[in-house]
């Protein structure tokens, strides 16, 4: 049996994953529920690694925050007509999505 990673080991691996992709390369994943929005003041690989290690109380304050979520109509009706490049890593079954240009739209 191999020895869990530790959280440094994971976000290293989980950063190697991340990527640019735009929007309209994660509408299947999007209408199947699987995306899940991470708030740019927060750190992507942070979220990813907390999720991977299955740590439900730190996901649970950062849902209760508004931290992480569900990506609303509206949002993804902006990211779609501009079909927004989004910084995202999969943490399956989910994958976690953070426009860093928020604070650049015009």
């Amino acid at each position: 049996m191999s020895s869990p990673e530790s959280p440094e080991e994971l976000k290293a691996k989980l950063n190697l994953e991340t990527s640019r992709i735009h929007w309209h390369e994660l509408q299947t994943y999007y209408a199947r529920g699987q995306i899940v929005q991470v708030a740019a003041s927060q750190d992507l690989l942070e979220v990813a690694a907390e999720l991977a290690a299955d740590n439900k109380s730190r996901f649970q304050q950062w849902l209760a925050d508004g931290q992480v979520g569900e990506i609303t109509p509206d949002t993804a009706r902006g990211w779609y007509d501009r079909n927004a490049e989004l910084w995202a890593v999969v943490v399956a079954p989910w994958v976690l999505v953070q426009d860093r240009s928020a604070s650049n739209l015009h």
